[in-house]
């Protein structure tokens, strides 16, 4: 058996060589990556508290967009046991290497459940699976409108009632796009916050900053309403839930 040091130092290796993977992609493609670096422990354990604050029971959690696994394994770590985890990435390279990160994993296969990566894009996602948490890191601001539109309204389908939402989006890229993209690129990623403007006004529970990820970004919290019956008898109605 590795003692620790060994094991420690695969582990830098490994996240090493993640980040090495990682910025080559974004060379390759940084629209469809959306980031010039994986996102921080910070960042991660932000995006993971709903999963936490559920305490021990069993969950069903779907992580979208999980680029080489930074925040999947802040998941695998506050998964309960029995749980459920799908991962859900659209490029190939890092699907790979997410599953190659399960499979080594020491807590993937300690009584944490099932755990199973999907290429795909979340929105074909072929799934009748509801769940409790989800997790998005997909770049929203490098999408049109109407496929964030798309994307919001499938993951709203995919959760239980009661479930929550986290995604992130990087603070002052709004500025930075108006200093350096066309106008139609500025007015694109315009029209897409006005759209995830729409969901939060409708079910965000919670937002804040965290600093400490390159860049800073903004975590937001939405929730599913929850379906509850009026006391005086009259027919359910759907209510959200506070923050």
């Amino acid at each position: 058996m590795d003692d620790w040091t060994t094991s420690h130092d695969r582990v830098l290796a490994q996240r090493n060589a993640e980040g090495w993977m990682f910025l080559l992609e974004a060379a390759r493609d940084l629209r469809a990556t959306g980031a010039i670096a994986p996102s921080s422990r910070a960042l991660g354990r932000s995006l993971t508290d709903p999963v936490a604050e559920h305490g021990p029971r069993p969950l069903t959690v779907m992580e979208a967009g999980a680029g080489t696994g930074s925040v999947t394994r802040a998941l695998i770590g506050r998964l309960s046991p029995n749980s459920r985890l799908d991962v859900v990435e659209a490029n190939a390279r890092f699907a790979a290497q997410l599953r190659h990160l399960l499979h080594d994993h020491p807590r993937s296969a300690d009584g944490r459940g099932c755990i199973r990566v999907h290429h795909a894009l979340v929105e074909q996602l072929d799934t009748d699976r509801r769940y409790d948490v989800i997790v998005s890191g997909l770049p929203f601001t490098n999408f049109t409108p109407a496929q964030v539109e798309t994307i919001m309204d499938r993951y709203m389908e995919l959760l239980q009632p009661g479930g929550a939402l986290t995604y992130f989006a990087y603070r002052g890229t709004r500025y930075a796009r108006a200093m350096t993209a066309t106008r139609a690129e500025a007015r694109r990623h315009r029209d897409v916050e006005e759209v995830l403007a729409g969901y939060q006004r409708r079910y965000a529970t919670g937002c804040r900053t965290v600093w400490g990820n390159l860049p800073p970004a903004k975590v937001w919290q939405l929730r599913r309403p929850v379906r509850r019956a009026a006391r005086t008898g009259a027919p359910a109605a759907m209510i959200g839930v506070g923050p």
